[in-house]
């Protein structure tokens, strides 16, 4: 794999692409701007090489909405115009939006740019084609470029177009944002320094459960909370409230053994009824949760043994919260963790949109060694060993 010191960019026009799905308001306003300052390296050195940057990125999944693809209202949602401004206000330079990615308006613009002008291009994913991974897509992308450069780690994970396939048709390499995660992770499975503590929480079990099952290979200690411990203990028919999982979870979910002495699940919850009611949480220990209840934080006795545990760690790699933080009565577990994490000294890294999210609410970003851009790309990267399809193609 090329990395951007090693490819000319002088005075080329470079294709840029970078990930900046934000969140941001109901206004397209940006809330938290992590991904998008990881950018500033890579678009600093391409200005001060003279290039001619066009940025490529996307945010959301318009293709999930009934008016896709196009409509005034997704148009909006979904519309770039807003990273462009925000983003130019960061650099303290003038960034260029334009209304599409393709098309002859596009290639007009982007042939009379001039040396050290940064163009951004609308959102990719307003196109079917980018997530077919179309080729006469991605060969209109690529055409507009002479250098391709990735620094969108966070969806590199994906077989789309502008991930996969405009490096068959130009010079590419990974961008600074792309490097620095490649370098960080690969400490993760690469010889990491012992005990290695693995934490896992979040939602989604079935985009985990490979990196679960890499984790019990490589890892000394695995941390599982969140609804991810929801999943596993309701599959094992213990009891854990009003939680209901399908056949396919279950199957998935056995290929845990609570017996392995390298699992920890919670011992003890904090619950409430559905819908929540503020006036009834509890603690409650795992296997007496109450049908009624649901189970929206790791207890006291969980945070205690999982920091015990972290207190030995000399390398740690987090994905996903360990309980409903959004409401604040259901973010301690979360918070002791951190704290946990923090106090060991523990080489760092963590990574997840949700995960991320908490950090910044709670200043703790800057705590961590390595905080990765990606959450389902972090993971996928350690399952396959640092075989992403967005990196494989590179170079």
């Amino acid at each position: 794999m090329k990395t951007l010191k090693e490819i000319n960019v002088y005075q080329k026009r470079v294709i840029l692409r970078c990930d900046l799905n934000v969140p941001r308001d109901s206004e397209g306003g940006v809330l938290e701007d992590f991904r998008i300052k990881k950018l500033i390296p890579t678009i600093e050195y391409l200005l001060k090489n003279e290039a001619k940057i066009i940025l490529l990125g996307h945010f959301g999944r318009p293709w999930e909405e009934a008016t896709f693809p196009r409509s005034v209202a997704l148009k909006k949602k979904y519309s770039l115009a807003p990273i462009g401004e925000y983003l130019s206000r960061i650099l303290n330079y003038p960034v260029q939006f334009l209304g599409d990615c393709i098309g002859e308006e596009v290639e007009r613009k982007v042939s009379q740019m001039r040396p050290k002008e940064i163009i951004l291009l609308e959102n990719v994913r307003f196109y079917r084609e980018e997530k077919e991974n179309d080729q006469e897509f991605a060969k209109k992308l690529a055409d507009l470029g002479e250098v391709f450069v990735n620094d969108a780690f966070s969806a590199s994970h994906r077989n789309h177009a502008s991930i996969v396939s405009i490096p068959r048709y130009l010079p590419s390499c990974a961008g600074f944002l792309m490097q620095e995660e490649i370098e960080n992770l690969s400490k993760i499975i690469k010889n990491p320094k012992k005990p290695l503590i693995a934490i896992i929480g979040g939602v989604k079990f079935e985009t985990k459960i490979g990196a679960i099952i890499k984790f019990l290979e490589i890892a000394d200690h695995l941390l599982i909370g969140g609804k991810i411990a929801n999943t596993i203990l309701a599959a094992k028919g213990i009891a854990i409230g009003r939680f209901l999982i399908n056949p396919k979870l279950e199957e998935m979910a056995s290929k845990i053994e609570l017996t392995n002495p390298k699992v920890h699940l919670p011992l003890d919850g904090k619950v409430s009824l559905i819908p929540i009611d503020e006036e009834y949480i509890h603690v409650a220990a795992v296997g007496k949760v109450r049908r009624e209840e649901e189970c929206f934080d790791i207890g006291p006795e969980t945070i205690e043994l999982f920091s015990g545990i972290i207190r030995i760690a000399k390398t740690i790699i987090w994905n996903g919260p360990l309980g409903y933080f959004e409401n604040e009565k259901f973010a301690q577990g979360t918070h002791s963790i951190t704290e946990a994490i923090v106090r060991s000294k523990a080489f760092s890294v963590v990574g997840g949109g949700d995960t991320v999210a908490f950090l910044h609410k709670y200043g703790f970003l800057d705590k961590f060694n390595h905080v990765s851009t990606g959450g389902g790309a972090m993971l996928e990267f350690i399952a396959k060993e640092g075989n992403l399809p967005g990196i494989d193609v590179l170079g």
